[in-house]
């Protein structure tokens, strides 16, 4: 791990130091030294700004169990893009950053959508796509995993899942990204107007497709964006119009990135440990497991967020309420109080 100058070393000072705003260099190449060095030093940790960062599995999870710990964002994406923004309404209006009762509501109009039906019809398609990506990989004297296998099949799966002509699906990837990036806790003006962008052409281009799908719906529960559109046919309750566009913005975006960073991480993993390759090609049977332990041992999404509801106590620290909490999935995951013997190597 690089270590910039000035930097303290020793596991007790690396861990009073830490703060999500001035990482050291070398943190983003391997940071588990320092959640390490957090979980055995300073498990509920408080940075200069006051927000607070967990690194023991037992912390993390109890915060995503307790409904106190709020996933709205409302006070902190007004500050940040402006209210009534594109940005502010796509990520206020979007599942992950809300709570019951809006969360349920929207949960419950999106799950029937993703019945096994629906997503068995994608196995077909996506087993020929990642075969073609392969054969072409064969070809190639040098080959880049990412761009040439991780980060197509994503977009790809969103845009069978949605039913997006083929040849309409070139900008998918580039407005996640924009769209994502503008999640960065430091962001320049170009990236923010880069984030609206996206918002703006994706929602337009959705609500032309939404539009061509309500004359012409799909009704045998294979399609989800009809199945979307029906809403709930015992209650007649709908997604509103933004709310439908947000979330489907919202499939491709929480799909994307974890799953380019599950596969690119797999592999690197399995290079890394020859003899687990070895292994798990003796027995493909194993793979389900395998990806189980990938999305663990090299967490495809290494931070999550909450905000204290109201005053309360976790493992002996009082939090006042407006508290920001960064659950550090990365460090849990890795977590000796939790995993099995041989784990983590």
């Amino acid at each position: 791990m690089t270590v910039a100058a000035g930097r303290p070393t020793d596991p007790r000072s690396v861990a009073s130091a830490f703060d999500l705003t001035n990482l050291d260099p070398g943190f983003l190449d391997d940071p588990y030294p320092t959640y390490r060095a957090l979980r055995e030093h300073a498990p509920v940790h408080r940075m200069a700004d006051g927000s607070v960062f967990l690194s023991r599995y037992a912390d993390c999870l109890e915060v995503y169990r307790d409904r106190r710990f709020l996933s709205d964002k409302t006070r902190e994406f007004g500050p940040k893009y402006g209210v009534d923004t594109l940005l502010y309404r796509h990520h206020t209006t979007s599942l992950v950053f809300n709570d019951p009762p809006l969360h349920t509501r929207v949960r419950r109009l999106l799950m029937p959508a993703f019945t096994l039906r629906a997503l068995g019809a994608l196995q077909p398609k996506l087993e020929a796509l990642v075969d073609r990506l392969l054969d072409r990989i064969a070809e190639m004297r040098q080959f880049d995993l990412i761009a040439d296998l991780a980060a197509a099949v994503p977009v790809q799966v969103i845009g069978d899942l949605l039913a997006i002509p083929m040849d309409e699906r070139g900008p998918l990837r580039e407005w996640s990204l924009a769209i994502l990036g503008a999640l960065e806790r430091r962001l320049s003006d170009e990236q923010i107007a880069r984030g609206h962008r996206a918002v703006s052409e994706f929602t337009a281009y959705l609500d032309q497709l939404i539009a061509d799908r309500r004359r012409d719906p799909v009704l045998d529960g294979s399609d989800v964006l009809s199945t979307l559109i029906a809403g709930d046919a015992a209650t007649g309750e709908l997604l509103t119009p933004e709310e439908l566009a947000q979330n489907c913005v919202f499939l491709l975006n929480a799909g994307h990135e974890t799953t380019t960073n599950l596969i690119g991480n797999g592999v690197a993993a399995l290079h890394d440990h020859p003899a687990e390759l070895v292994r798990l090609r003796a027995d493909p049977d194993l793979i389900n497991g395998a990806v189980e332990e990938f999305l663990r041992y090299e967490s495809s999404n290494q931070l999550g967020n909450r905000r204290v509801g109201e005053r309360l106590v976790l493992a002996g620290h009082t939090l006042e309420a407006g508290t920001y909490v960064h659950i550090g999935i990365g460090a849990a995951n890795r977590d000796p109080a939790v995993l099995v013997a041989g784990a983590g190597r």
